[in-house]
């Protein structure tokens, strides 16, 4: 379960994601100010990093930005560093994006495999929230070839895909477990991310 504090950010993090969305080579140009579209949470097992995404609509296009929330700066993530926040509950945040995060690719390889799924969210007191508007879930494998505006990264043992422009146009590596998710006016599964085993180095 993810516990949702009622509480007061600055920035919030719809204005920590438009200041960080230029700087993205997939962001679509001419982007203005993005709009909230919906969002997804996992679980972290450890109750250390939140796992958050965000489907954003800027310049009339649907984005997928995947967030890492730490109570402190992770060494050697310093490119990945969507900015820091202040929460009136938890303190200050280091926002990464999660797209190389291990603690992301974990659960989402979890989430793959049948071991976790989707966070339900609950307030402090333990009583439950609305459902989130974008649902999640486990969808076919990858018949490649990857297609689309997709970033990669290898993270332990995985190689992790987020779909970063959500046009229809992605497409998963031949074999990758897919995530896939729908939302208000996507009433068909889209694919959101995938895994697939990093590749054996030959000598």
């Amino acid at each position: 379960m993810a516990v949702i504090h009622q509480a007061h950010l600055v920035p919030t993090k719809l204005e920590l994601i438009a200041r960080w969305l230029p700087s993205q080579p997939w962001c679509p140009e001419g982007a203005g100010e993005p709009g909230a579209v919906g969002a997804y949470r996992f679980d972290d097992p450890d109750g250390e990093v939140g796992l958050e995404a965000h489907l954003v609509r800027v310049a009339g296009v649907l984005v997928h930005v995947p967030l890492a929330y730490r109570g402190a700066e992770q060494p050697g993530a310093a490119d990945r560093l969507v900015g820091t926040m202040e929460h009136s509950v938890l303190g200050r945040r280091w926002v990464y994006d999660a797209g190389g995060d291990p603690v992301f690719a974990r659960v989402l390889t979890d989430v793959l495999a049948g071991r976790a799924r989707q966070a339900v969210l609950v307030d402090p007191a333990g009583a439950p929230l609305p459902a989130p508007l974008v649902r999640v879930a486990a969808g076919e494998p990858g018949t490649g070839p990857l297609a689309g505006q997709v970033t990669t990264a290898a993270v332990g043992g995985a190689r992790v895909g987020v779909v970063r422009v959500l046009d229809g146009t992605a497409a998963a590596p031949a074999g990758a477990s897919t995530l896939v998710g729908t939302w208000p006016g996507q009433e068909g599964p889209a694919l959101l991310a995938w895994t697939a085993p990093t590749p054996a180095r030959t000598a």
